[in-house]
């Protein structure tokens, strides 16, 4: 498989198939039916929001209670002028990892992992980023599709991505990969934060940014994805402090959201979340990273806090510091499903005034320009600005 770069990943990923099985994948294409993409246009009648709350959609668990992982990691940087070594280095990183977190305590059915372990960040620009990027699925993925096999577990983890169905976007995905190997999330970022980095903005493509051609493409139903498997109804984002959002995926029937960070969250807005939806959360967060290029090993102090939370808000387990650790709880989702229902709220009340509601930037602007860099995004943000 060959990226921007013109390098050979497959060849470079050689490196590593003793640690991840990856010989054992070759020839061997990986299972991606439940994330295939909707045909253009297919709209489900009720959005996957049931008409009675408490029969919201679910398949049958595999066992009644549910062991996750959230996988607190370092956070490095690849050299976007050659990523190939930095990205193999992250993902034996990772397979090491999963060995650790699988090899103590019991198999977990569940691995979380943050925002950006094959990666990193860092301030690229547009180029960079696509030097940077991955397919998904791709030859990192079937790397971390043979750990899922071995230890019959899921494994959601997030990365940056180009896609040829959208060339010269870079997108944010967070992927959940199943046991049997197969791709069951490929999730888009819902939205960026806007107006909060002094003097730029983010370059990555998110839903909001090309809103209507992604409903067009995708239907209205993939905005806001719930993934039904064995191990609950999944949803999964990298998105802070939009609480609306987050009942939106409750109101479809969302059990347990995986969410992951890098350099920093709210805990409140986590906790609250949870306790706002009756379900549970999974927050992953980086640990403290040596020898990250240009940022110190806890820069601003934002490492660390991966915590998985319950329905009420309770905290389930913690990490106990900034350094690497598995933070390991257990979900009794078949006693919570016996008394679980959707978010009940008085929509009526508020939708007047969500009705009247004018957003700072307007959904699709990245259908019209995709900035450059980070500075060339704020000055086209800034310039789109509904209420300057």
């Amino acid at each position: 498989m060959k990226q921007n770069s013109g390098v050979d990943r497959r060849r470079l990923l050689s490196g590593i198939t003793g640690l991840a099985g990856f010989a054992a994948l070759q020839g061997v294409a990986m299972g991606a039916a439940a994330a295939e993409k909707p045909a253009a246009g297919a709209k489900p009648s009720n959005m996957g929001v049931p008409a009675n709350g408490r029969a919201y959609e679910r398949k049958p668990l595999r066992s009644d209670v549910i062991t996750v992982a959230a996988v607190q990691s370092r956070i490095r940087s690849v050299d976007a002028q050659s990523s190939a070594p930095g990205i193999r280095a992250n993902l034996a990183h990772m397979v090491e990892l999963i060995d650790k977190v699988q090899g103590f305590g019991g198999v977990k059915d569940l691995l979380c992992f943050h925002e950006f372990p094959l990666q990193g960040w860092n301030p690229w620009d547009r180029k960079e980023l696509e030097r940077v990027a991955i397919t998904i699925p791709g030859p990192e993925t079937e790397v971390i599709a043979a750990k899922a096999r071995q230890y019959n577990c899921y494994i959601q983890f997030g990365a940056y991505v180009v896609d040829k169905d959208w060339p010269g976007h870079i997108l944010s995905i967070t992927s959940i990969i199943g046991p049997n190997g197969e791709l069951v999330a490929r999730d888009w970022k819902a939205r960026n934060i806007v107006g909060v980095f002094p003097g730029f903005e983010l370059v990555t493509t998110t839903i909001y940014n090309v809103l209507d051609r992604f409903v067009e493409m995708y239907g209205a139903d993939a905005v806001i994805p719930v993934h039904r498997t064995d191990i609950g109804n999944l949803a999964t984002s990298s998105t802070q402090l939009e609480p609306e959002l987050f009942r939106a995926m409750a109101l479809k029937g969302a059990e347990v959201l995986l969410r992951t960070a890098s350099g920093g969250f709210n805990a409140d807005d986590i906790r609250m979340t949870s306790l706002y939806n009756k379900v549970y959360s999974v927050i992953v967060n980086n640990a403290v990273s040596p020898d990250n290029p240009r940022f110190l090993d806890d820069p601003g102090g934002g490492a660390g806090g991966t915590e998985i939370l319950g329905p009420r808000g309770e905290s389930l387990a913690k990490a106990s510091s900034k350094f690497e650790q598995d933070v390991v709880a257990r979900l009794p989702l078949a006693s919570y499903r016996a008394t679980h229902q959707i978010p009940d709220f008085h929509l009526a009340l508020y939708q007047p005034v969500f009705d009247r509601f004018q957003p700072r930037q307007a959904p699709g602007l990245f259908n019209r320009y995709l900035p450059t860099d980070l500075k060339d995004a704020k000055r086209y943000l800034d310039e789109k600005n509904n209420w300057r």
